[in-house]
């Protein structure tokens, strides 16, 4: 039985039978062995080219000051504006005054509810058996 080769992750290949080899003829085989190679040379090529063209963009954002931190400073600094202006970051920072207005008033009222003032209008003026 025919076996084909198939690439495995590490870049090397394995032998495994296949029924579609079988329906090619000797040229076609060859043909298509061909193809790989240009192909794969295509992508070494590309590679070698992007990497060129990262090395040359690190260079250019190092000659402007922008380095990886300034960049990665600058997102932090976008994010944290847009957590901000987000309507459930209002709603929570309001949910918390209103809170912490509510504790206030609350106090406010126990200290006014303790006052000699407050006792006199009860007409308990040591402030026993009012209700409030």
């Amino acid at each position: 039985m025919p076996h084909a080769r198939t690439e495995t992750s590490v870049g090397t290949y394995e032998s495994h039978s296949t029924s579609e080899l079988e329906d090619l003829t000797e040229p076609e085989q060859r043909e298509l062995k061909t193809k790989l190679t240009k192909l794969e040379a295509e992508i070494v090529t590309l590679r070698h080219v992007l990497a060129a063209k990262e090395r040359r963009c690190g260079e250019l954002k190092r000659k402007l000051g922008l380095t990886a931190l300034v960049g990665l400073r600058q997102n932090l600094s976008k994010s944290w504006l847009d957590v901000q202006v987000s309507n459930t970051y209002v709603k929570q920072k309001t949910s918390a005054a209103l809170s912490t207005m509510g504790t206030l008033i609350c106090r406010k009222l126990g200290g006014v509810k303790k006052s000699a003032t407050f006792r006199s209008f009860e007409g308990n003026p040591k402030g026993e058996g009012s209700r409030i």
